[in-house]
């Protein structure tokens, strides 16, 4: 039971603590129920929110009870921390088709049901819709101080920048600290995780519980996560690495994990993956041309807990037999078009350039192959006669690449 917080942070997942040997000494007295809010703004979660699922399954694993909370009341509002504009609206149907999308992915992680330490699900529209304002107002609205929520960092920035910040928006704080106080209520949740840009609205949480309950209440932030080159985590220059399979194929998410950047290896294992730390520390000490190999391991571990162990190792085997063989293995990415059709329109199609005059910088600069042969022609189309078993295979740089097959 207190092994939670040991293992947090020997992985990398603690960054702050509101009380923490007051929440070590709760943690050992039994299951202590937690939850981590995720807003319904998009029909996938993306690597970005990684951390915080991986937090939710260690804290199951070591003897406690998740609580995801899905955001179907507070996405009405949207979530200003760290914005330099408002989030655009989202009418309710828009919210239940991302609602639906987002539940697809925490079947992988955790395990539900109603035991002690089954995870559940629950909306904050629940509760949030059928809010009385003038009643709110004075029963909750007067234990936040508007001069504290004025300091917090996150206001700050915007008000410095002089950016149009709603009243809207402004009590999104007070919404998510009533999610805390209506969970402490229903389910006896005493812990609310999150990242650390939710720092601010997790304490004012966690003391609007104490204020009204007179219990106590705690909060745990994971660090902010970004690559060893400075980018944000969960965002490539094809877009974001969703979670969901078909957003997202398995082969892809193997092929994003397998392309970290060298410094990140050890780091990501320890927070992506289950391997034990010592396995993490020898994986995170390879250098040179041995990193390839770890980097191997991590993009198979990291698929596995997602997509299962099966479709790790398919992903692996295609990647090896593609790049190591120099095969147009069957089980790549496909995508169809009506042949002929010119090159530079099927790579913005495979979502290798976002544009057609990026693909043609792409040709220009060597960055596109056809069946393994250099492209150097931006007028150059596919034909029937490229096709090989069927397909052909188009690639940009040494490490993606997608089978083109003739539509009908």
């Amino acid at each position: 039971m207190d092994d939670f917080l040991h293992i947090a942070r020997e992985r990398g997942y603690i960054h702050q603590v509101t009380d923490e040997a007051a929440l070590a000494a709760r943690m050992k007295q039994g299951v202590l129920p937690a939850y981590i809010g995720f807003d319904c703004t998009a029909d996938s979660l993306h690597v970005g929110s990684l951390m915080q699922i991986m937090i939710l399954r260690l804290l199951q694993r070591t003897g406690h009870k998740p609580v995801v909370l899905m955001g179907g009341g507070t996405s009405k509002v949207g979530d200003p921390s760290f914005r330099d504009e408002a989030r655009p609206l989202l009418t309710d149907a828009q919210i239940e088709v991302n609602k639906a999308g987002i539940r697809k992915v925490f079947d992988a992680f955790l395990s539900f049901g109603t035991g002690p330490t089954d995870a559940i699900m629950v909306d904050n529209a629940d509760w949030l819709d059928k809010l009385l304002y003038i009643p709110f107002l004075r029963e909750v609205g007067r234990h936040f101080s508007v001069n504290r929520m004025l300091s917090m960092e996150s206001v700050k920035q915007r008000l410095e920048r002089e950016q149009s910040f709603s009243f809207l928006e402004f009590n999104y704080m007070l919404l998510q600290g009533y999610d805390f106080l209506e969970l402490f209520r229903r389910h006896g949740v005493a812990l609310q995780l999150g990242g650390s840009d939710q720092w601010g609205n997790i304490v004012m949480g966690a003391d609007l519980v104490r204020r009204m309950e007179a219990k106590e209440a705690f909060g745990v932030t994971t660090p902010l996560l970004t690559t060893a080159s400075g980018a944000k985590m969960g965002k490539t220059a094809a877009g974001a690495v969703w979670l969901n399979a078909e957003k997202l194929s398995p082969y892809d998410y193997w092929q994003f994990w397998r392309n970290a950047e060298d410094a990140d290896v050890g780091r990501f294992l320890a927070l992506f993956t289950e391997l034990p730390m010592d396995e993490v520390r020898r994986l995170g000490a390879l250098a040179g041309s041995e990193v390839n190999e770890a980097k191997k391991v991590l993009a198979t571990e990291a698929t596995a807990l997602l997509h299962g162990r099966a479709a790790a190792g398919q992903a692996a085997e295609t990647a090896r037999r593609a790049f190591e063989e120099g095969q147009a293995a069957e089980t790549l990415p496909t995508i169809s078009a009506t042949l002929p059709a010119p090159l530079i329109d099927l790579a913005v199609q495979a979502g290798f350039a976002g544009s057609k005059g990026e693909a043609r910088r792409l040709v220009r600069q060597n960055g596109l192959r056809l069946n393994d042969e250099p492209v150097s022609d931006e007028t150059r189309s596919v034909t029937g006669d490229d096709l090989r078993d069927g397909a052909a295979k188009l690639s940009a740089g040494r490490k993606r690449h997608v089978l083109i097959r003739p539509a009908g």
